[in-house]
Protein backbone atom coordinates (compact mmCIF):
# COMPACT_ATOMS: atom_id res chain seq x y z
CA UNK A 1 0.00 0.00 0.00
CA UNK A 2 1.21 3.51 -0.83
CA UNK A 3 2.71 5.60 1.97
CA UNK A 4 0.48 8.62 2.60
CA UNK A 5 1.77 9.79 5.98
CA UNK A 6 5.27 10.24 7.37
CA UNK A 7 5.49 10.41 11.16
CA UNK A 8 8.59 11.41 13.08
CA UNK A 9 9.75 11.04 16.63
CA UNK A 10 10.91 14.46 17.81
CA UNK A 11 13.83 14.35 20.25
CA UNK A 12 16.95 12.85 18.70
CA UNK A 13 15.18 12.39 15.37
CA UNK A 14 14.23 15.89 14.22
CA UNK A 15 15.79 17.81 17.11
CA UNK A 16 19.40 17.43 18.30
CA UNK A 17 19.12 16.52 22.00
CA UNK A 18 22.84 17.14 22.53
CA UNK A 19 22.51 20.75 21.42
CA UNK A 20 21.62 22.09 24.88
CA UNK A 21 24.74 20.77 26.60
CA UNK A 22 26.93 21.64 23.61
CA UNK A 23 25.67 25.23 23.53
CA UNK A 24 26.00 25.66 27.29
CA UNK A 25 29.59 24.40 27.20
CA UNK A 26 30.48 27.12 24.70
CA UNK A 27 29.17 29.93 26.91
CA UNK A 28 31.46 31.94 29.23
CA UNK A 29 31.29 30.78 32.81
CA UNK A 30 30.43 27.18 31.97
CA UNK A 31 33.99 25.90 31.74
CA UNK A 32 33.02 22.96 33.96
CA UNK A 33 31.32 21.47 30.90
CA UNK A 34 34.38 21.72 28.67
CA UNK A 35 35.29 18.21 27.62
CA UNK A 36 32.55 16.68 29.75
CA UNK A 37 29.40 17.91 28.00
CA UNK A 38 29.10 14.88 25.65
CA UNK A 39 28.85 12.49 28.62
CA UNK A 40 26.45 14.81 30.41
CA UNK A 41 24.25 14.97 27.31
CA UNK A 42 24.37 11.19 26.91
CA UNK A 43 23.55 10.49 30.56
CA UNK A 44 20.76 13.06 30.48
CA UNK A 45 19.16 11.44 27.45
CA UNK A 46 19.52 7.88 28.71
CA UNK A 47 17.95 8.67 32.08
CA UNK A 48 15.19 10.69 30.45
CA UNK A 49 14.22 7.64 28.36
CA UNK A 50 14.62 5.17 31.22
CA UNK A 51 12.26 7.22 33.36
CA UNK A 52 9.61 7.21 30.60
CA UNK A 53 9.78 3.41 30.36
CA UNK A 54 9.61 2.93 34.13
CA UNK A 55 6.69 5.31 34.47
CA UNK A 56 4.83 3.61 31.62
CA UNK A 57 5.35 0.16 33.14
CA UNK A 58 4.33 1.23 36.64
CA UNK A 59 1.43 3.46 35.61
CA UNK A 60 3.06 6.50 37.21
CA UNK A 61 2.67 8.90 34.30
CA UNK A 62 3.88 12.46 34.41
CA UNK A 63 4.69 14.89 31.64
CA UNK A 64 7.94 14.81 29.68
CA UNK A 65 9.16 18.05 31.20
CA UNK A 66 9.34 16.44 34.63
CA UNK A 67 11.29 13.42 33.40
CA UNK A 68 13.56 15.77 31.44
CA UNK A 69 14.38 17.62 34.67
CA UNK A 70 14.77 14.35 36.60
CA UNK A 71 17.17 13.03 33.96
CA UNK A 72 19.28 16.18 34.08
CA UNK A 73 19.45 16.11 37.86
CA UNK A 74 20.77 12.55 37.75
CA UNK A 75 23.30 13.41 35.05
CA UNK A 76 24.55 16.49 36.88
CA UNK A 77 24.97 14.58 40.13
CA UNK A 78 26.86 11.84 38.29
CA UNK A 79 29.16 14.53 36.87
CA UNK A 80 29.54 16.13 40.32
CA UNK A 81 28.07 19.38 39.05
CA UNK A 82 26.24 21.19 41.84
CA UNK A 83 25.38 24.39 40.01
CA UNK A 84 21.73 25.55 40.08
CA UNK A 85 22.43 28.33 37.59
CA UNK A 86 23.91 25.87 35.08
CA UNK A 87 20.94 23.58 35.61
CA UNK A 88 18.51 26.37 34.76
CA UNK A 89 20.53 27.32 31.69
CA UNK A 90 20.57 23.75 30.38
CA UNK A 91 16.83 23.43 30.88
CA UNK A 92 16.19 26.74 29.11
CA UNK A 93 18.29 25.61 26.15
CA UNK A 94 16.28 22.40 25.91
CA UNK A 95 13.30 24.49 24.81
CA UNK A 96 15.40 25.86 21.93
CA UNK A 97 16.93 22.71 20.48
CA UNK A 98 18.20 22.99 16.94
CA UNK A 99 16.90 20.63 14.30
CA UNK A 100 19.36 18.52 12.38
CA UNK A 101 20.55 20.35 9.23
CA UNK A 102 18.67 18.22 6.71
CA UNK A 103 15.28 18.47 8.45
CA UNK A 104 13.67 21.57 6.84
CA UNK A 105 14.42 20.51 3.26
CA UNK A 106 13.41 16.91 3.95
CA UNK A 107 10.02 18.00 5.33
CA UNK A 108 9.52 20.46 2.48
CA UNK A 109 10.26 17.72 -0.06
CA UNK A 110 7.70 15.43 1.58
CA UNK A 111 5.09 18.14 1.23
CA UNK A 112 5.92 18.55 -2.43
CA UNK A 113 5.44 14.79 -2.82
CA UNK A 114 1.94 15.15 -1.38
CA UNK A 115 2.75 13.29 1.86
CA UNK A 116 1.34 14.32 5.22
CA UNK A 117 4.00 14.93 7.88
CA UNK A 118 3.58 14.78 11.64
CA UNK A 119 5.45 14.49 14.91
CA UNK A 120 4.57 11.73 17.39
CA UNK A 121 6.47 12.37 20.59
CA UNK A 122 6.75 11.76 24.30
CA UNK A 123 7.19 15.52 24.62
CA UNK A 124 4.55 17.67 26.23
CA UNK A 125 2.57 19.94 23.89
CA UNK A 126 4.32 23.02 25.29
CA UNK A 127 7.80 21.56 24.83
CA UNK A 128 7.04 20.45 21.29
CA UNK A 129 5.57 23.83 20.37
CA UNK A 130 8.75 25.51 21.61
CA UNK A 131 11.03 23.17 19.69
CA UNK A 132 9.02 23.41 16.47
CA UNK A 133 9.00 27.21 16.66
CA UNK A 134 12.70 27.42 17.50
CA UNK A 135 13.61 25.15 14.58
CA UNK A 136 11.27 27.00 12.22
CA UNK A 137 9.63 23.86 10.84
CA UNK A 138 5.99 24.43 11.77
CA UNK A 139 4.94 25.26 8.20
CA UNK A 140 5.98 21.78 7.06
CA UNK A 141 4.02 19.81 9.67
CA UNK A 142 0.38 18.78 9.41
CA UNK A 143 0.16 17.73 13.05
CA UNK A 144 2.15 17.55 16.28
CA UNK A 145 0.94 14.64 18.41
CA UNK A 146 1.90 14.37 22.09
CA UNK A 147 1.49 11.33 24.33
CA UNK A 148 -0.20 13.63 26.83
CA UNK A 149 -3.39 12.96 24.86
CA UNK A 150 -3.33 9.31 26.01
CA UNK A 151 -1.39 9.59 29.28
CA UNK A 152 1.31 6.99 28.65
CA UNK A 153 4.76 7.07 27.05
CA UNK A 154 5.99 5.15 24.02
CA UNK A 155 6.15 2.34 23.10
CA UNK A 156 2.61 1.71 24.39
CA UNK A 157 0.34 0.79 21.49
CA UNK A 158 -2.17 3.51 22.32
CA UNK A 159 0.47 6.08 21.38
CA UNK A 160 0.79 4.67 17.86
CA UNK A 161 -3.02 4.51 17.62
CA UNK A 162 -3.02 8.30 17.64
CA UNK A 163 -1.56 8.43 14.12
CA UNK A 164 -4.22 6.36 12.39
CA UNK A 165 -6.97 8.05 14.36
CA UNK A 166 -5.75 11.51 13.34
CA UNK A 167 -5.06 10.79 9.67
CA UNK A 168 -7.79 8.18 9.10
CA UNK A 169 -5.29 5.80 7.55
CA UNK A 170 -4.22 2.19 7.86
CA UNK A 171 -0.92 1.41 9.64
CA UNK A 172 0.49 0.18 6.32
CA UNK A 173 0.11 3.71 4.90
CA UNK A 174 2.44 5.17 7.56
CA UNK A 175 6.21 5.54 7.38
CA UNK A 176 7.33 5.93 11.00
CA UNK A 177 10.79 7.40 11.55
CA UNK A 178 12.72 7.41 14.82
CA UNK A 179 16.30 7.75 16.04
CA UNK A 180 15.43 5.25 18.79
CA UNK A 181 15.87 1.67 17.64
CA UNK A 182 13.41 0.39 20.25
CA UNK A 183 10.79 2.91 19.07
CA UNK A 184 11.16 1.93 15.42
CA UNK A 185 11.07 -1.75 16.38
CA UNK A 186 7.88 -1.35 18.42
CA UNK A 187 6.30 0.59 15.55
CA UNK A 188 7.18 -2.29 13.22
CA UNK A 189 5.31 -4.60 15.59
CA UNK A 190 2.37 -2.21 15.50
CA UNK A 191 2.19 -2.44 11.71
CA UNK A 192 3.89 0.74 10.50
CA UNK A 193 6.59 0.74 7.87
CA UNK A 194 9.61 1.90 9.83
CA UNK A 195 12.95 3.64 9.42
CA UNK A 196 15.56 3.86 12.14
CA UNK A 197 17.85 6.89 11.87
CA UNK A 198 20.95 5.36 13.38
CA UNK A 199 23.31 8.34 13.47
CA UNK A 200 25.49 6.74 16.15
CA UNK A 201 25.84 3.41 14.27
CA UNK A 202 24.52 1.43 17.24
CA UNK A 203 23.73 -2.30 17.15
CA UNK A 204 20.16 -3.37 16.47
CA UNK A 205 18.15 -3.90 19.66
CA UNK A 206 17.31 -7.52 20.53
CA UNK A 207 13.53 -7.28 20.39
CA UNK A 208 10.74 -9.32 18.74
CA UNK A 209 10.73 -6.85 15.82
CA UNK A 210 13.36 -4.85 13.95
CA UNK A 211 13.27 -1.58 12.01
CA UNK A 212 12.65 -2.26 8.33
CA UNK A 213 15.03 0.42 7.06
CA UNK A 214 18.19 1.75 8.71
CA UNK A 215 19.49 5.17 7.66
CA UNK A 216 22.40 7.38 8.70
CA UNK A 217 20.32 10.58 8.54
CA UNK A 218 16.97 11.86 7.27
CA UNK A 219 18.05 13.03 3.83
CA UNK A 220 16.60 10.10 1.87
CA UNK A 221 13.24 9.91 3.66
CA UNK A 222 11.31 11.53 0.75
CA UNK A 223 12.82 9.01 -1.69
CA UNK A 224 11.98 6.14 0.64
CA UNK A 225 8.40 7.32 1.13
CA UNK A 226 7.92 7.68 -2.61
CA UNK A 227 9.39 4.29 -3.50
CA UNK A 228 7.61 2.15 -0.91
Amino acid sequence: MTITTCVFDAYGTLFDVAAAARAAAAEPGNEALTGTWPKLASDWRHKQLQYTWLRAITGAHTDFWEVTQNGLDWAMEAAELNDPQLRERLLALYWELASFPEVPKMLADLGQEGKSSAILSNGSPEMLAGAVESAGIGEYLDEVLSVESVGVFKPHRTVYDMVCNRFDCAPSEVLFVSSNGWDAAAATGYGFTTAWVNRAKEPVDRLPWVPQHILSDLTTIPDLARDL
